[in-house]
């Protein structure tokens, strides 16, 4: 016992590395993808010199190492840190990109829930509102489209699924909303199809005649509208 004591009393505490030398051997870590130890080097960054010119960069740095590992829900936490604490540093607009990223390379087939690709949309929005300046501004416009064709995709299977088990009243309604909320969208020709179709089966052969037209003269490009065309040749005969 008393020599456990006595070896306590002999050590010493270990030195605070400079915050450069730690954010040095951080991206050395990272360049060989040592992303757990370049973590560690980070935190200390973070946790032992906050106010250091370092700190923002190793920030979100941690969050980058997560992201290259597919730890999505932790690079989200810290990106989300970074950008909590540091929302007008030189390079916020790339967190609000990663932030972006980390729910956009998890999106989901149609048929499965679609509420990651509707925060992944929110996020790049607010790229684009927060940092139109940003040189990630126009892919996240870009990326903004391909998530509101998605979710307008998911309107049309839903759509579809009620059709099939003979709801025409709820296709109806998700086929409205879907032409309304998305209106530039690829889908919106067959939207416009298979609406024309509910209005004709409840009735409403007026409706469902005015949603062709529109098909056939707006979209006569496109395969529904060929149809569409077809369809109201049929009618007049």
């Amino acid at each position: 016992m008393g020599s456990y004591v006595a070896d306590l009393f002999r050590q010493r505490p270990q030195p605070l590395l400079p915050a450069a030398d730690l954010y040095q051997m951080g991206e050395s870590e990272m360049n060989k993808k040592r992303y757990e130890e370049a973590r560690t080097h980070f935190r200390k960054i973070v946790e032992r010199h906050p106010q250091s010119s370092h700190a923002a960069r190793a920030r979100f740095l941690m969050g980058e190492t997560y992201y290259r590992e597919g730890e999505w829900d932790k690079a989200i936490k810290e990106l989300e840190g970074f950008l909590a604490f540091f929302p007008r540093h030189e390079i916020a607009d790339l967190a609000q990109f990663r932030l972006a990223m980390s729910y956009y390379d998890q999106l989901k087939p149609v048929e499965q829930d679609q509420g990651i690709t509707a925060k992944a949309m929110e996020a790049f929005k607010k790229l684009v509102r927060d940092y139109p300046d940003s040189r990630y501004a126009s892919d996240a416009l870009a990326k903004i489209d391909i998530c509101r064709g998605r979710l307008a995709q998911k309107e049309l299977w839903v759509a579809s699924y009620y059709m099939d088990q003979g709801n025409p009243a709820a296709a109806r309604q998700r086929l409205e909303a879907l032409l309304k909320e998305y209106p530039r969208t690829l889908v919106v020709p067959e939207a416009l199809y298979r609406l024309a179709e509910v209005y004709a089966q409840e009735g409403r052969a007026q409706d469902s005649q005015d949603r062709l037209r529109q098909l056939a003269t707006e979209f006569a490009y496109t395969d529904w509208g060929r149809r569409a065309a077809q369809r109201l040749r049929t009618a007049v005969r």
